[in-house]
C-alpha cells in the first residue's frame, strides 16, 4: 500500500466555476436567459449521466443542453448544443485555488482529481488550474458517474490508497460527499452555494478552498490519527 498522503478533488464547482461557465454557455444561444436556466440544466446533467454512465462528457453536455433547449422552448441550430464543450478551457478557476493547492503540495500532500469528465476535457481545464496533479480519474477511467462510487474505488485500487491516508474535497453533496460518507472516506464540503444540507455528514465545512491546508491537516489528524 502507497505511504503517500493524498488529497482527492472534484474539479468542476470545487476548483474551476462550473456554474459560471455553463450559464456563459447557455446565454451565447439564448441570450438573456443564462443564468435564468441554469437551474434547468442542472437538473438534466444528472439525469443524463445516470441513464447513460458509459458516454463522454461532451455528449453529457450536448444531449443535457438539448433537453434544456427542449424544455424551455429555445430552437437549436446545427452545433448549437456543444457550445458548452467548446467553452471549457474558458471556464474561470476560483481566485483562491491555485494558491490552496500550492500550499497543499508544500505541507507534502499529493494531489488528485476524480472528476465527472473525459480525459480531453480535463486536459484542457489543467492548462486554467496549472498545477501538477499526482493521478486523474474521469468517468471515462472508471465507467461511471459520481455518485457512483466508481471513481473512489478505481482511485483507491490503482493507487493502492488506504483510506487513513485521504481526504476529499468537493463542492457537491449530492456527487461528492454522500458517496465519500458511504465509502467512509474523510471529507471537506466547500459550502459555495450555502446550501441547506445536512453538514455533519463532512468532517469540515468551509464556504471556499481559503486556508485548506490547515483544514486537511487538522481533520486528518483528528480523524486518522
Amino acid at each position: 500500500m502507497s505511504e503517500k498522503r493524498w488529497v482527492t478533488f472534484d474539479c468542476f464547482g470545487t476548483l474551476v466555476d462550473w456554474r459560471h461557465g455553463i450559464a456563459t454557455g447557455i446565454e451565447m444561444v439564448a441570450p438573456g436567459r443564462g443564468w435564468e436556466l441554469l437551474d434547468v440544466y442542472n437538473r438534466h446533467e444528472p439525469a443524463v449521466q445516470s441513464e447513460h454512465p458509459g458516454m463522454r462528457y461532451s455528449e453529457v453536455l450536448a444531449e443535457a443542453m438539448q433537453r434544456t433547449a427542449d424544455e424551455a422552448g429555445i430552437q437549436l441550430v446545427e452545433d448549437d448544443a456543444r457550445v458548452l464543450t467548446a467553452g471549457i478551457p474558458f471556464w474561470p478557476v476560483f481566485p483562491e485555488t491555485r494558491q490552496a493547492l500550492r500550499e497543499l503540495q508544500e505541507s507534502g500532500w499529493n494531489l488528485a482529481l476524480l472528476t465527472n469528465c473525459d480525459r480531453v476535457i480535463i486536459g484542457e481545464t489543467q492548462r486554467r488550474l496549472q498545477i501538477q496533479f499526482d493521478a486523474i480519474v474521469t468517468a471515462e477511467d472508471s465507467g461511471a458517474y459520481k455518485p457512483a462510487h466508481n471513481h473512489f474505488e478505481y482511485f483507491e485500487k490503482s493507487l493502492g490508497v488506504t483510506r487513513d491516508r485521504w481526504v476529499h474535497v468537493a463542492q457537491s453533496y449530492f456527487h461528492d460527499m454522500v458517496p465519500a460518507s458511504q465509502l467512509n472516506v474523510t471529507r471537506v464540503w466547500i459550502n459555495r452555494l450555502n446550501e441547506s444540507d445536512d453538514p455533519s455528514i463532512a468532517h469540515a465545512v468551509r464556504s471556499d478552498l481559503s486556508d485548506l491546508a490547515a483544514t486537511v491537516n487538522e481533520v486528518h489528524q483528528k480523524f486518522n490519527g
